[in-house]
């Protein structure tokens, strides 16, 4: 997949009717719901019928299930993913009409045009730093527009046009597309090799972040002061005359947090920032959440909120779907889902588990890797990363848009014999069903369950409920 090209943008309003292939998908449906809502003509296709289908609908979009070249009606504008190929009947049949065709990233970055605009990028923590932003900013009384690539687990709602100014987007580094957004304020969160399946080279992925933040509309870039590649890229963007304002527990940070205090009901810590400064407290668990919440209280200081107001609406920030998700519990066990499909993610999630593991019980894993290349490229560590769980579940690999024939020997097998050369045990399954059948024979009451991954494995546990509950009545 080749890195997603930029484009001249036109303001949103001006190129309906618009139509969405993978309308349903969670990068796209929060999309096609601000057309609607600004008042443009709204259709779209996907593969399957699912739940944002449905919503999609009820909202009066014209949506169909499956794709049909009949079905792009008389639309000027269609919207694509990078999923999305040539041999797909309406990408096909809009290039042969010649329509307008956009990437995400461009139907997205039109919302933005006027506002003021927050792009959030980084390898781990766009999406809920994201969702704190616009949480934050809702509690605070400025009413922003946003999208976000997970609903909030408050309303729902993964994107809103908002009357207020700002407007903040999840800025997606993985195919390029990051470069689109007409953005006033760059939040980068970290930077990890990942994707180099677009981007070719560690080096050249973080190139990608020096551009993102050297751009012209660019008036400030908050940046973490505590990771080496990101303290890199903040000194180069300096250097270049760009404002930088840094976040973390380093020293030198601009925006700097200590005591940190991390309980099974506490995720806390001081937020020093001058006469602002303060205690932070969240909901939400783990010491990178802390980390994600001192970035998105730079943007409030940058918009001209006050200190108090943004920790308190940092407060009230319950998550967002698929991060660290409370699923349910049954039969004394505590079952919770997460998106972390990179080995610092999935190490990052299961120390901010670790914590809320009931006395005597364990920390079990269910992990499905997502992508061949990304499970090649991580083999050993996310072999490291697992071996933090007390009993490890191992699903087969997801392949996504990938090819198993493409990437021979890459398989959870491999893994599994990686994590158990470090000490640890491995059941090994095929698919989901399987995944919840095997959970359900290994857990037992006090044990906190967590389904880890970017594909399917997120309905193991609602099925591991459902036969916990089935054996306890």
């Amino acid at each position: 997949m080749a890195l997603v090209t930029p484009v001249a943008l036109l303001p949103a309003t001006e190129v309906g009717p618009v139509h969405f292939i993978a309308i349903g998908g969670a990068g796209m449906s929060g999309i096609a719901q601000a057309y609607a809502d600004l008042g443009v003509e709204v259709s779209g296709s996907d593969r399957d019928d699912s739940a944002a289908l449905r919503k999609l609908a009820a909202a009066g979009v014209r949506t169909h299930v499956g794709h049909d070249a009949a079905q792009l009606g008389d639309a000027r504008t269609v919207v694509v993913s990078s999923a999305i190929k040539p041999g797909n009947a309406e990408l096909d049949e809009a290039r042969r009409r010649g329509l307008r065709v956009w990437h995400r990233s461009a139907a997205l970055g039109a919302l933005m045009l006027g506002r003021r605009g927050i792009a959030i990028t980084g390898t781990h923590g766009k999406t809920t730093t994201t969702g704190m932003v616009a949480t934050m900013l809702i509690g605070a009384g400025a009413d922003p527009g946003y999208v976000i690539g997970s609903p909030l687990a408050a309303s729902g709602e993964s994107a809103a046009l908002g009357g207020g100014p700002a407007f903040a987007v999840e800025a997606d580094e993985s195919d390029g597309s990051f470069l689109q957004y007409p953005a006033e304020i760059v939040v980068i969160t970290n930077i990890e090799a990942d994707h180099l399946d677009n981007w070719g080279t560690p080096e050249r992925y973080v190139e990608g972040f020096v551009e993102i933040g050297s751009a012209r509309a660019v008036r400030v870039v908050v940046s973490s002061a505590d990771e080496p590649a990101s303290r890199e890229v903040a000194s180069r963007l300096r250097a270049a005359g760009k404002r930088v304002v840094t976040y973390g527990e380093a020293a030198d940070a601009d925006l700097r947090l200590d005591g940190l205090e991390l309980t099974p009901r506490t995720t806390a810590a001081t937020l020093h920032d001058g006469e602002e400064g303060g205690r932070l407290e969240l909901v939400v668990p783990g010491r990178f959440n802390l980390h994600n919440a001192a970035a998105a209280y730079a943007v409030g200081r940058e918009l001209g909120v006050d200190g108090a107001t943004l920790r308190a609406a940092l407060g009230a920030f319950a998550g967002t779907q698929r991060r660290f998700e409370f699923k349910g519990e049954a039969a004394g066990v505590r079952v919770y889902d997460d998106y972390a499909h990179h080995p610092t993610e999935v190490a990052a999630v299961l120390r901010a588990a670790r914590p809320r593991v009931a006395e005597g019980g364990r920390l079990v894993a269910c992990f499905q890797p997502h992508l061949f290349s990304r499970t090649r490229d991580f083999m050993d560590a996310f072999a490291e990363a697992l071996t933090l769980a007390d009993v490890i579940v191992l699903c087969a690999v997801y392949p996504a848009r990938e090819d198993a024939v493409d990437f021979p020997g890459v398989t959870s097998e491999v893994l599994a014999e990686r994590v158990c050369a470090r000490g640890s045990e491995v059941t090994l399954v095929e698919g989901v069903t399987d995944a919840a059948t095997a959970l359900a024979r290994l857990v037992r009451p006090g044990d906190l369950a967590l389904t880890i991954g970017a594909g399917n494995v997120t309905a193991a546990g609602p099925a591991l409920l459902a036969i916990l509950g089935g054996e306890r009545e």
